[in-house]
């Protein structure tokens, strides 16, 4: 085995568990793709686990197929979980400066985010993420880093993410089944941002849009933090049953219809234009237009951007984010989404692209999105990548103690 750190990702989703296992290189500290697998997802529904049995078995079959790439067992990996259920909120922390010379240590800086985890949120929810936003350092605003810095008091702005319990600790319980030690828990979304956005871009403000299949969701960046993050009960298969109802076929021919013609911009498509749906199987042998699909799926990305669009208003960002929006999830692959985004929201729209060194194609698609960022999130926050700007690790699913103290310990000359 490579002596080289590797790391694994599993991102459970409603349609599909992914599986991708990376390691660093020495030449360059970048992160490349060794193995990448998927499974078809049972005992899941809309990110929520329905069944432990068939998720663990969906799981422990996601993660075979990926050893059998890597050519070694999978023994612990960072896991994906929906955010539909999250509850965000901003939080402060605030502490004294230990030090009698008043300079700012990486401990001060923990009891700082420590105290900002004290949110009133419900008893059936638990922390996930603690994210530092900038910190003050008497009275003196905006900084990143204040280690090293002279002050007497500390405080951190933090956005506070909690989760159902219940949702924690079924997906923990999964993966022990399936013989997988979590190392950290992640909100999809956050990992899939580091995969499709630069640190450019988020600097500037840029609103991630990951479609799944059952839901799409928002996270929205300024200054390089996250300030909102928001769940549309709305995906990738409601626009297959529209489809399914407009032409009275089953969802999978539906489906082969989306996939085969599906657009969302019928004003590319001729009025004259015919699919014949015997091609796809002998289900049906009629003729439909094409134009008419194309604008069933336009009437539901319409929906979906306006959703969206309520979202952006909520963070008081509709049409204000200069980098604009990232499309990326399986559903962004439809044609002309893209188009009817940058239309509907009024904002520059693109498919956000990973951009990673791999030899398996399949990590390029969009589907695989959250599956690659959960590696370059786990890379990047265990201080396995080089960068000296200060960045807590996201406090995820434990305590946070010694993964602060070994992540700052790499930040110090």
């Amino acid at each position: 085995m490579s002596r080289n750190p590797q790391f694994a990702s599993i991102d459970i989703g409603s349609t599909a568990i992914r599986v991708v296992v990376g390691q660093k290189r020495e030449a360059n500290e970048s992160i490349q793709i060794i193995a990448a697998s998927e499974h078809s997802s049972e005992g899941v529904a809309r990110g929520i686990i329905t069944s432990i049995e068939d998720a663990t078995g969906s799981i422990s079959a996601a993660l075979e197929k990926c050893e059998r790439m890597c050519g070694s067992p999978i023994e612990t990996a960072v896991i994906g979980i929906s955010g539909s259920q999250a509850l965000v909120n901003t939080s402060k922390g605030i502490t004294a400066i230990a030090k009698a010379n008043g300079e700012i240590s990486p401990e001060d800086v923990e009891r700082a985010i420590e105290a900002a985890e004290v949110v009133a949120v419900p008893p059936n929810y638990k922390l996930l993420h603690n994210i530092p936003k900038n910190f003050t350092v008497d009275g003196q605003s905006g900084i990143k880093d204040p280690i090293g810095m002279t002050g007497s008091r500390l405080e951190v702005e933090t956005q506070v993410i909690h989760c159902l319990s219940s949702h924690i600790e079924n997906v923990s319980k999964c993966a022990t089944r399936a013989g997988v030690e979590i190392s950290e828990m992640v909100l999809g979304i956050l990992a899939a941002s580091e995969a499709v956005t630069t640190s450019r871009q988020r600097d500037l403000g840029v609103a991630v849009i990951n479609i799944g299949a059952q839901a799409t969701n928002v996270a929205v960046y300024e200054n390089g933090d996250l300030i909102h993050l928001g769940t549309i009960p709305v995906g990738g298969a409601h626009f297959t049953n529209d489809i399914a109802i407009g032409l009275r076929v089953s969802i999978d021919l539906a489906e082969k219809v989306k996939l085969g013609h599906g657009t969302v911009l019928p004003s590319d498509i001729s009025k004259h234009d015919e699919i014949d749906l015997s091609e796809f199987g002998p289900e049906s042998s009629d003729r439909v237009s094409h134009k008419h699909i194309a604008e069933i799926l336009e009437a539901r990305s319409e929906e979906l951007f306006s959703l969206v669009n309520k979202e952006l208003t909520k963070a008081r960002r509709a049409g204000l984010l200069p980098a604009g929006v990232a499309l990326t999830g399986g559903g962004s692959k439809l044609p002309g989404l893209a188009e009817a985004a940058k239309k509907d929201l009024k904002l520059p729209a693109s498919a956000g692209s990973v951009e990673v060194l791999t030899a398996v194609d399949k990590v390029n698609d969009p589907q695989f999105s959250t599956a690659v960022g959960l590696i370059l999130w786990t890379a990047k926050y265990s201080g396995y990548e080089g960068g000296r700007r200060f960045r807590i690790p996201f406090l995820s699913f434990g305590g946070m103690t010694d993964k602060v103290r070994k992540f700052v310990k790499t930040l110090m000359p």
